[in-house]
């Protein structure tokens, strides 16, 4: 029963990386939060692909959309130290 459970738990983790490149954000404080709450709804190459893009009011207004508008449950404390990463790690 072990195994079986071992083996699909495999095949579906291998399937759903298929084709996908690893995604390997800046090992800073803060970065286990994101990849916590971020990575639950998309995928963290959203983050690089926007890297340089929003300063951090940019960061903090995308952070409160995905709180507000996309229903993101990130309680306040795990929201500023987010926004906190972002801003220093990948912000303009």
């Amino acid at each position: 029963m072990m195994r079986t459970l071992i083996l699909l738990l495999s095949f579906f983790a291998a399937t759903a990386t298929a084709g996908e490149n690893r995604i390997f954000l800046k090992d800073r404080p803060g970065k286990n939060q994101v990849v916590a709450q971020c990575a639950m709804c998309h995928s963290l190459d959203y983050v690089t692909q926007h890297a340089t893009i929003p300063d951090r009011a940019g960061w903090e207004k995308t952070v409160a959309k995905m709180i507000n508008s996309m229903g993101a449950p990130i309680n306040d404390a795990d929201k500023q130290i987010i926004i906190d990463y972002l801003a220093q790690n990948y912000g303009k």
